[in-house]
């Protein structure tokens, strides 16, 4: 049902409250199994991560100072946003002689990363 509101042009809300036992006592034990995945979210919610996150979907690996360049930041910068990725599993690194390679953790990251790239161009 729909109800006009004087601030909003519409607020969509049931006039009377009802719910359904059967759908609420199915799915409320399982909401928590999201517990934890807000960290993924935040984590790409910093318009500097999210950037390096979808630069690594272009390229399948960069080192610390291609992602600086890219960002336009320092290389300690650019680190500090590389290892936040890493510490909450979005990133992968490795270490060849003097250099540091990041690369996505594995497709889901690119999934989402490339799903929500395409999400937002469609609204």
């Amino acid at each position: 049902m729909v109800k006009k509101d004087k601030e909003t042009s519409e607020l969509e809300s049931c006039e009377v409250y009802i719910f359904d036992d059967v759908k609420v006592d199915r799915v409320k034990p399982r909401v928590n199994e999201v517990n934890g995945v807000e960290l993924l979210f935040k984590a790409l919610s910093d318009a500097t991560r999210l950037k390096i996150a979808y630069a690594l979907t272009i390229e399948e690996e960069l080192c610390v100072c291609d992602v600086a360049n890219i960002i336009g930041s320092t290389t300690a910068t650019a680190s500090h946003h590389l290892r936040l990725l890493r510490n909450m599993g979005l990133a992968k690194y490795r270490k060849k002689g003097k250099m540091v390679f990041y690369s996505l953790a594995d497709e889901h990251v690119h999934q989402l990363v490339s799903i929500a790239l395409i999400h937002s161009k469609e609204g």
